[in-house]
């Protein structure tokens, strides 16, 4: 759904897929933190529909966040359904260690798994993919039935 065989987005985006990374960024921006600074939390599922959250609370080494993605995965992988993989996290659009350190764990994993992953990255305004540098930003985001 909107991947290339190379793993991540690619231009012109999927309607379905942007619907899908719009919802994403909406629940995002109206969750309820009252931390000022919370960490990032990866997310493997359906946005608005249904999804695993990981949050991450400590530092973990390459092969654990490898093991987080599998664990999270293997689920709904067991079932025949490869879910979307987004982190979610604060501040603007550009890149982060978290960004890298999760997008290669994402990369491992699928390669654990047999399968071709990628992750978005989601942010209060925005999501794009760290991979190709795809993405989407709002100045205002308001829920609309249509999606745009």
């Amino acid at each position: 759904m909107g991947y290339d065989a190379r793993g991540g987005i690619r231009e012109p985006v999927d309607r379905a897929l942007q619907r899908l990374l719009r919802r994403a960024v909406l629940d995002h921006a109206r969750a309820t933190e009252r931390r000022r600074l919370y960490p990032p939390a990866l997310h493997v599922g359906v946005p608005g529909i249904r999804a695993r959250r990981f949050e991450v609370v400590d530092e973990l080494d390459h092969a654990l966040r490898t093991d987080v993605v599998e664990a999270m995965l293997r689920p709904a992988v067991d079932t025949g359904v490869v879910p979307l993989l987004w982190l979610t996290r604060r501040g603007e659009r550009e890149q982060q260690d978290a960004d890298s350190e999760w997008s290669a764990a994402v990369a491992a994993a699928g390669g654990e798994l047999g399968l071709t992953l990628g992750l978005v990255v989601v942010t209060r305004r925005s999501w794009h993919d760290p991979c190709t540098g795809v993405g989407r930003s709002w100045q205002r985001l308001r829920d609309r039935a249509d999606g745009r």
